[in-house]
């Protein structure tokens, strides 16, 4: 097992000179990964709203009157439809998001289905439906999962400020459930809920001292939604980010570090910044959940300016489209609801 890492450790990298920083994080990311491949996700809400959850930042809690419309979890064929969109806009991964505590055993068939008829499409599946017990774990392993999201969202210290309904240990468990099925994990957190630096460190202390550190580590910017108890937090300082991108490369060396929730209020040399400090997967799409995010013709364009290439998955037997092309084809808004990444 890897050397474990300290509070004291994480937080002295948080301390470094920027440039220092960004020149130690990009030496990292160039050991392991391409630094012009990015991959490319798409998330899609199949099931939406009355969570009864109080993450405070989340307008999908039925404690928060944000005018976010529930909706029942989607038909099969529904979602398969969104996966095909996703793949022809350039999507290597499709994560279905639903706004559960936990599944229900009655919803694991079609969610099986789903998992299913999206890798029969050639793209990887990942999905973030709450805790789970060991059966369901084994269920959608079973079916082809590739990755569960589950988030621990900040610090053990911060978090009874930001959650009151699940306990980290539960979070911590359900990781551990998903790890021993074979699924990969997806798991990180969210910059800007009020957390110190410590919290920030303690957060990917969290994650990179997991028996496995997670294949991929999402970093989410608070988006502000009102009517939720964060909508008036402080905006966070786009340095202040761009550090945490960096010092979750530094840490996790081996892993995708995602810009998720966020990019939309994040200018182009923002985003530049953070793929520079070593992020290196996006969510792609005009909404993640409920909340906007860069369409994908900004995106390419993004990619073009800095000669970036979207990952791609190998396609199923049989499919005969052009998988190393990404198209400019973009998804219609209002067809397709996406999921906020911070979840």
């Amino acid at each position: 097992m890897a050397n474990r890492w300290t509070i004291a450790q994480a937080q002295a990298l948080f301390n470094k000179p920027f440039l220092e920083l960004m020149f130690e994080a990009q030496q990292v990311h160039r050991q392991h990964f391409d630094p012009r491949q990015v991959q490319v996700s798409t998330l899609l809400s199949i099931k939406t709203g009355a969570c009864p959850e109080d993450c405070k930042y989340c307008p999908q809690s039925a404690r928060y009157k944000t005018g976010l419309e529930s909706e029942r979890l989607m038909e099969v064929e529904e979602v398969l439809a969104s996966a095909r969109k996703a793949k022809a806009a350039g999507s290597s991964r499709f994560c279905m998001g639903a706004a559960w505590k936990n599944p229900n055993d009655r919803d694991l068939p079609y969610l099986e289905q789903m998992v299913k008829g999206v890798k029969a499409m050639g793209m990887e599946t990942c999905m973030t439906l709450g805790t789970l017990n060991d059966s369901q774990a084994h269920r959608l392993a079973n079916a082809g999962l590739d990755f569960y999201n589950h988030n621990l969202d900040t610090s053990p210290e911060f978090y009874g400020s930001v959650i009151t309904t699940r306990s980290y240990q539960e979070r911590l468990d359900t990781l551990g459930k998903v790890r021993d099925a074979g699924i990969k994990v997806c798991s990180g957190g969210i910059v800007g809920l009020g957390e110190t630096v410590k919290d920030r460190a303690g957060l990917l202390v969290q994650l990179a001292n997991l028996p496995v550190p997670p294949e991929s580590v999402p970093i989410n910017m608070l988006v502000k939604v009102k009517g939720t108890p964060m909508a008036d937090n402080e905006d966070v300082e786009p340095f202040d980010f761009i550090r945490t991108i960096a010092v979750a490369r530094i840490m996790m060396p081996t892993s995708h570090v995602r810009l998720s929730a966020g990019r939309e209020q994040m200018s182009e040399q923002t985003q530049a910044m953070c793929f520079m400090a070593g992020a290196n997967s996006i969510f792609y799409g005009c909404k993640l959940l409920t909340t906007p995010n860069p369409e994908e013709d900004k995106d390419l364009l993004l990619f073009r300016k800095l000669g970036l290439n979207p990952e791609h998955t190998t396609t199923a037997a049989g499919d005969n489209e052009q998988q190393h092309v990404l198209t400019e084809q973009l998804f219609s808004a209002d067809s397709d609801k996406f999921y906020n990444a911070a979840v």
